[in-house]
């Protein structure tokens, strides 16, 4: 028998009882006799006899059966007691780690026998019995559920709807996403990351030719009302000139356009980023100029929200909530269905109560369901009154991208029909509407703006200046559903009014057509709660005597103000003006799904999160939170980013995932800017260290020869000798004490200056000097060159480069890289400076790729192998004193967690670590189908991009090298600043 036969053998015997074993043909001893009638022998002894009687094999020998002298009863009893007791606890007591539905031979075996125990051998049931009772083996209750037709009631669904959107807040077109999207919880939402069909191509096609959708709905709005003198001193603080225009732009704050600008902290510029927003003011009227009472909308991305909102909050001195805080006790959803649906005596069955009792109704959260009910949201301030209102998911915003926005604009929707009577039957669905509609000027106004909408069909959407609002209230757009999804296409024949086209295109809308009854909550609210429900208006369409035909609902129809933005498209640089373009469309909360499905009936194209951020890798934008390293919520996104990638790679074995130690990438995962920019600083300041003690080298040696050429000095008399040494010393105690206040004063402002953090450049002057720097000397720049002439741009010389910087000795810039063969960027690859070499053999090859880098050697690879030994050991528990006196010799870069392939921490010089100087990370790339290369944006260093500049031949400016994280090859791109 093998020994593993034995091993599973000697754990089946485990638990059977000793066997006794007659002696040979000899005859029993007296010690044997005295043994089998019941005596008891020593532990040891008793150990033996079991190995050796267990070890033992039955055999077909005969053996004599002497019968023994002498027997006693009572140990005798005794002993065969013992061993039926063991016989019957080895027949009850299982042997082996199996079921007893398995241990039985497989011809016995029955699907039914697995959990019906009547269905096993009757030896066996008890066996089986035991079995189930055991916790391990029991089922695990599962929850009472309702049956279909309970769970499909309207009341029931409601409930499960409010209850699943507790933790992360849904958008109004959740359950429409959640059917074609893939999901992903993100900033307290849940939202739509990309279509589960192929797409990538089509989404493209829409954005350049036709229309793409996109709910941005998530997106936080702060409302601040308030003196407008006030606002604008205490909204002064937190932005700058230099930057573009703020919120005193006399266009935005007409209210005829949106602004979009960078908010800093409190008198912090160009440091304590906060991020970016939109805003809009609300157009003055005759109430508002006659109190100076302004309304100010800033729209932010989510993860933006907190930061902005504590700032503002510190600015404004608003510290205390509006309204104090008196919720009243909320309903649970699981009380309203006991409500609903608990029998009122014990043996009822559970009934629907009739619609004339008493029921309390579920109603559906609409908004922001995880929002505490204590939490206020409105702050006032005892200064200055100004008051700052929380309006996120109050108002809704959707975003069309493409030339024929338009187009899909008009057809979905229809200006609202004036209705000047009040009827009994409708009072409180449009009362607020027809008490407008008695007032001319009101009707007149709301003509205008319709006139001026249905204009917009024959333009495209890059036609109209950028940023501007118009206000309008529509009719209800389910009544204009399409039967067939249909393209929308312009029809110029309808438009052909040349003059108010061309007044449109060059004015914009006046700040009176601006206007929109969507800033006044209580309107807003009235339509939020007056809104027709589906089942009704499908009731009456099944009314109308011709299928299908238009349904005129009359005063009865609601009537909805929203608000028109216009979204500018790339802006910056010279290729493919306002592309990207579209309309933003704000209206009040209740009305997602009824303005969403008419638009989708019109051909348009839904995208979601990863579709936004190929929008605006096509117009060179930065992207939200991705591209802002300097605020706290891009910090944040980095670290997200770093540790995904992380679990990612190590979720790989270490044979089939890239060793970044050998590719001499120190950083695959994150983009170390702290540490890039402070290598950059130590290094300009190294240079100027040495370009200083050369001046001064030769300075002494020029000093030295007049000396040797020069005349004699003139004799002084002792006395005026005396004099000058006592003046000299006076003179040099006041000077060693003011130096050393100065010096002091001096390295406190160097320790400040190397303590800051890093910031990106977004001074416009500065940005356009080095715009125009980048530029080639090449027959399409020259009008760029004359331009910069223009706006008194300086030189690229050592004296320009020094006082740029002096003022932001730390900063990054914003650049667009375009490959100039094949070649796709990828997130984090690395930007680095061409050597003299690289451009030497470019300019003799046009078709040079680029250089190779040479491979690195892993020096961490030893101590890695080395520390999974140690873990092995620990875990086996067979270390001993040798894993004890090695982990003795253990370094501390041992001692940390290292991972096969990565760089630990801390990081070494980052820009020196390659053959090719580093200068910035990629942090958006791919390969762009509208140049049909490579293009990649990100960030470089100042300091490094103007020493590269200055150093690069005229015809050669702006030529970079780019290498992927996993790759050892570079490639050449074309680096380009645009403002």
């Amino acid at each position: 028998m093998s020994n593993a036969k034995e091993k599973k053998r000697a754990k089946k015997m485990k638990n059977q009882p000793t066997s006794v074993i007659f002696p040979s043909d000899s005859g029993p001893g007296p010690r044997e006799i005295w043994r089998q009638n019941g005596g008891e022998g020593t532990h040891q002894r008793k150990k033996q006899d079991l190995r050796s009687e267990t070890s033992r094999e039955f055999s077909l020998q005969s053996f004599s059966h002497g019968m023994p002298k002498y027997l006693t009863v009572s140990p005798f009893v005794r002993a065969r007691a013992a061993e039926i007791k063991a016989m019957l606890k080895a027949a009850t007591q299982k042997s082996s780690n199996t079921l007893v539905f398995q241990s039985l031979p497989r011809h016995m075996r029955r699907r039914a026998m697995s959990h019906n125990i009547k269905r096993l051998p009757r030896r066996l049931r008890e066996l089986a019995r035991a079995e189930v009772e055991k916790p391990e083996h029991q089922k695990k209750e599962l929850p009472k559920s309702k049956c279909r037709k309970a769970r499909r009631r309207h009341i029931n669904l409601v409930a499960e709807f409010n209850r699943r959107q507790k933790k992360n807040i849904w958008l109004e077109t959740h359950i429409w996403h959640a059917k074609r999207f893939h999901m992903v919880k993100k900033w307290g939402y849940c939202l739509g990351d990309g279509p589960t069909t192929k797409c990538y191509r089509a989404c493209y096609r829409a954005m350049a030719n036709h229309c793409l959708l996109q709910d941005l709905s998530y997106y936080c709005c702060l409302e601040l009302v308030g003196k407008e003198e006030d606002l604008l001193t205490a909204l002064a603080r937190m932005c700058n000139v230099d930057t573009g225009p703020t919120f005193a732009a006399i266009p935005c704050l007409a209210g005829r356009r949106q602004g979009a600008l960078t908010l800093y902290r409190k008198d912090q510029y160009p440091e304590g980023t906060l991020g970016p927003v939109t805003f809009i003011w609300k157009p003055r009227n005759e109430s508002s100029i006659a109190s100076a009472i302004r309304q100010l909308w800033i729209w932010m991305h989510p993860t933006f929200k907190q930061d902005v909102l504590a700032e503002l909050k510190a600015v404004c001195h608003c510290s205390e909530p509006l309204e104090p805080c008196n919720p009243k006790p909320v309903v649970s959803s699981s009380q309203e269905e006991n409500k609903m649906d608990v029998p009122e005596k014990a043996g009822e069955k559970r009934k629907r109560k009739d619609a004339g009792e008493m029921v309390v109704p579920v109603k559906k959260i609409i908004g922001d369901g995880t929002r505490d009910p204590c939490q206020p949201r409105c702050w006032v301030s005892q200064t200055n009154g100004i008051v700052i209102s929380d309006l996120t998911m109050e108002i809704l915003r959707y975003r069309l991208i493409g030339p024929l926005s338009h187009c899909v604009l008009t057809e979905a929707l229809k200006a609202a029909s004036v209705h000047a009577d009040l009827d009994n039957t409708d009072s409180e669905i449009n009362r607020w509407w027809v008490e407008n509609c008695r007032n001319p000027e009101q009707v007149s106004l709301h003509h205008r703006q319709e006139a001026i909408f249905d204009l917009l069909q024959g333009l495209s959407s890059s036609e109209i200046p950028s940023g501007t609002v118009l206000g309008l209230t529509v009719g209800d757009p389910r009544v204009n559903l399409l039967k067939k999804r249909s393209k929308a296409i312009p029809n110029p024949e309808k438009y052909q009014d040349g003059e108010k086209v061309r007044k449109l295109t060059l004015e914009g809308v006046s700040a009176e057509c601006a206007q929109s009854f969507l800033w006044d909550r209580n309107v807003c609210n009235s339509v939020t709660e007056n809104k027709m429900p589906e089942q009704d208006l499908n009731s009456l369409r099944n009314k109308l005597l011709v299928p299908g035909s238009y349904l005129d609902l009359g005063p009865q129809e609601s009537k909805i103000p929203i608000l028109l933005v216009q979204q500018p498209g790339k802006i910056a640089g010279e290729d493919r003006p306002d592309w990207g373009s579209g309309w933003d469309i704000l209206l009040p909360k209740g009305w997602g799904m009824a303005f969403w499905i008419p638009l989708i009936y019109r051909g348009v194209r839904v995208g979601g999160l990863q579709e936004g951020l190929k929008h605006s890798l096509y117009k060179r934008t930065p992207h939200v939170p991705n591209d802002y390293p300097d605020c706290p919520a891009g910090i944040q996104f980095a670290r997200e980013v770093e540790r995904c990638l992380l679990e990612k790679f190590k979720r790989r074995p270490p044979a089939k995932r890239a060793n970044y130690i050998k590719h001499g990438t120190l950083a695959p995962f994150f983009c170390p800017w702290e540490k890039l920019t402070l290598d950059w600083k130590t290094r300009n300041e190294a240079t100027q260290k040495d370009e200083a003690s050369s001046v001064l080298d030769v300075e002494e040696l020029t000093t030295e020869r007049d000396a040797a050429c020069g005349p004699s000095p003139v004799p002084e008399s002792p006395l005026i000798g005396q004099l000058k040494k006592e003046v000299d010393a006076s003179f040099e105690n006041n000077i060693q004490i003011e130096d050393a206040t100065d010096m002091a004063d001096l390295c406190k402002k160097d320790e400040a200056s190397s303590n800051r953090a890093f910031c990106v450049l977004r001074s416009r002057k500065i940005l356009r000097q080095v715009s125009a720097w980048c530029q080639p000397t090449h027959v399409k720049t020259r009008r760029i060159r004359h331009r910069a002439s223009k706006l008194d741009q300086q030189k690229l010389t050592e004296d320009a480069l020094l006082s740029v910087v002096q003022c932001y000795p730390r900063a990054l810039v914003w650049v667009c890289l375009t490959l100039l063969k094949k070649g796709s960027p990828e997130l984090h690859a690395m930007v680095c400076v061409p050597s003299k070499e690289d451009l030497l053999q470019l300019s003799k090859d046009k078709n040079f790729c680029g250089p190779q880098e040479p491979k690195h050697s892993d020096v961490f690879k030893r101590k890695v192998l080395k520390q999974k030994e140690i873990k092995k050991r620990e875990k086996i528990g067979k270390a001993g004193q040798d894993c004890s006196s090695s982990a003795k010799h253990v370094t501390p870069t041992e001692q940390e967690d290292l991972t096969l392939g990565l760089w630990p921490d801390p990081l070494p010089d980052v820009t020196s670590h390659c053959s090719r100087v580093l200068l910035g990370f990629v942090t958006q790339g791919d390969f762009s189908l509208a140049l049909g290369c490579g293009e990649a944006l990100g960030f470089v260093t100042l300091t490094g991009l103007l020493q590269m500049l200055l150093d690069q031949p005229e015809e050669q400016k702006g030529l970079v090298l780019l290498r992927n994280p996993a790759s050892l090859q570079y490639r050449f791109a074309r680096l380009s600043v645009e403002v």
